[in-house]
C-alpha cells in the first residue's frame, strides 16, 4: 500500500499541470541546432530546436514524447530557455542530476520550478526522461556555438 502512496504522491496535481502545459512546443523553421536524446529504458524522447545570438538562446522549440514526469520537466525547462546562456544550461542541468542522484538542491533560478521533481529520486527508472530536455537543450547550445564559431 506504501508505494501506491508515494506513486500517487509522485504524480500530484503540480506536475500534471505541468505536463498539460509545455511551452514551446511548436519545433523552429530554420534553427541553428537540434538535437533528440532518447530514455532507453522507458523511450521517452525529447527534440529541441534553438537559435542562439550573443550566446543565448533567442527562440526555442520542443517535440516532447515522454512520461508525465518528463513532461513536467519540459515544462519548467522550456518556460526557462529563452535568455539562457550555455553555462546556465549546463549549470541547471548538473544541478539537477544531483537533486536526483546524489540529494542535492533544487536547480537554482530560473530552472528552480524542477524542485517540484524532488519525489522522483526514489524512481531511478525516471531520471533519464526528466534529464531529456536539459541535455538536449545542453548538446544543442554546444552544436549552436561551434556552428556559429565556423
Amino acid at each position: 500500500m506504501s508505494g501506491e502512496t508515494d506513486l500517487i504522491k509522485l504524480y500530484s496535481g503540480r506536475i500534471l499541470a505541468l505536463a498539460a502545459d509545455i511551452p514551446h512546443l511548436d519545433r523552429l523553421d530554420n534553427p541553428d541546432a537540434t538535437v533528440k536524446k532518447r530514455a532507453p529504458l522507458c523511450g521517452s524522447t525529447v527534440t529541441v530546436d534553438v537559435k542562439v545570438e550573443d550566446g543565448r538562446i533567442t527562440e526555442f522549440g520542443q517535440d516532447v514524447k515522454a512520461c508525465a514526469l518528463g513532461q513536467a520537466s519540459a515544462s519548467v525547462v522550456g518556460s526557462a530557455m529563452i535568455g539562457a546562456t550555455q553555462a546556465q544550461v549546463e549549470t541547471a542541468r548538473d544541478q539537477l542530476t544531483a537533486m536526483l542522484k546524489k540529494d542535492g538542491p533544487a536547480p537554482d533560478a530560473p530552472f528552480d520550478g524542477l524542485e517540484v521533481l524532488l519525489p522522483a529520486r526514489d524512481y531511478k527508472n525516471r531520471h533519464a526522461s526528466i534529464l531529456l530536455a536539459l541535455d538536449a537543450t545542453a548538446d544543442a547550445m554546444e552544436q549552436a556555438e561551434q556552428a556559429n564559431c565556423a
